[in-house]
């Protein structure tokens, strides 16, 4: 299938890992041995791809990969950060099952060879991937970034045309598509900076991070729209305004440590050195015969066919 060469430019940024870990749970493994290799996460999330390139028409595509899932930057800010995902014993892996992890260089090799740009740096989560190839694309294209993980929603900014799809519960193929009017709505902020202020209030449990006791959304989103930001939040907690009192002064008190290294800390970066690569979706596959081999050798051509018709590679 020829690919459109007008169609408007539009720039899709993938969380890989939150996607293949999607995919390692929500597709079956049909191995008829255990010991042959799984490739459940694989098959999955090739069809993301798939999914998501004919629906949205990107004409540039990253994978954005965590080189650093738990940089030792942000541990320093906040020690708790991640760790409850650590493997037992470890201060620096990862808890992952044992039938994905040998799917991971799977996936890398298959992107590689299909000519699909994977971009990771070093001390840098996939986050921060995300963030600084959206601010180097501001005024240059729009950007839909993809992704399970709610601390993206921070990215939202309809001035530079930046969306956020999550796939929290439709999955790729219904994400809940977010705007700033979308955020207005679910969380009642009205910008990606909001969401970000609103979410160090909240506190995340699955990264580590505490929050403020007796503060959910609706509370934090709130205060951040009563104030007008956590830095006049703060101020007001510290000038004794009488508005807060009792019990949620005296929360909001009790973690100012916290406060002052938190939004470091879930503030994705928008400088991290990402080198200078050609994003641009392939107009022909890299490496055919390295991709013959591993759909072979896996038993994955069908959703390899599938990934190189809706690139236009077929």
């Amino acid at each position: 299938m020829p690919r459109e060469t007008t169609r408007p430019q539009k720039l899709l940024l993938l969380d890989s890992a939150s996607l293949y870990f999607r995919a390692f749970y929500g597709v079956p493994d049909r191995r008829e041995s255990p010991d042959e290799t799984p490739t459940n996460a694989l098959r999955g999330f090739l069809d993301m791809i798939a999914t998501l390139v004919t629906a949205h028409r990107p004409t540039h595509l990253v994978a954005c990969w965590d080189d650093d899932w738990r940089p030792q930057w942000r541990v320093d800010l906040v020690p708790t950060y991640k760790t409850h995902r650590l493997t037992d014993g470890s201060d620096t892996a990862e808890e992952s099952p044992d039938d994905l992890t040998p799917q991971v260089p799977l996936i890398r090799d298959v992107l590689a060879a299909v000519g699909i740009p994977r971009i990771g740096v070093p001390e840098c989560e996939a986050d921060d991937v995300i963030g600084t190839l959206t601010t180097t694309h501001h005024g240059v294209m729009p950007v839909d970034v993809v992704t399970g993980d709610r601390d993206l929603l921070q990215l939202v900014d309809d001035a530079h045309e930046v969306r956020v799809l999550y796939t929290g519960k439709g999955g790729v193929r219904e994400p809940d598509v977010f705007t700033e009017a979308a955020l207005a709505e679910k969380y009642g902020v009205t910008s990606g900076e909001g969401y970000l202020e609103m979410s160090v209030l909240r506190g995340d449990t699955s990264d580590g991070l505490p929050g403020v006791k007796g503060i959910g959304d609706k509370t934090a989103a709130t205060l951040i729209a009563q104030y007008g930001s956590l830095a006049a939040l703060r101020e007001a907690v510290d000038g004794g305004d009488p508005a807060i009192k009792g019990a949620r002064r005296t929360n909001l008190e009790a973690v100012a440590d916290y406060l002052d290294v938190a939004p470091d800390v879930v503030r994705v970066r928008r400088d991290a050195a990402v080198p200078d690569v050609d994003v641009a979706i392939p107009s022909v596959v890299a490496d055919r015969i390295a991709l013959d081999e591993l759909a072979a050798r896996h038993g994955i051509e069908n959703p390899v066919g599938r990934l190189l018709t809706a690139l236009g590679l077929d």
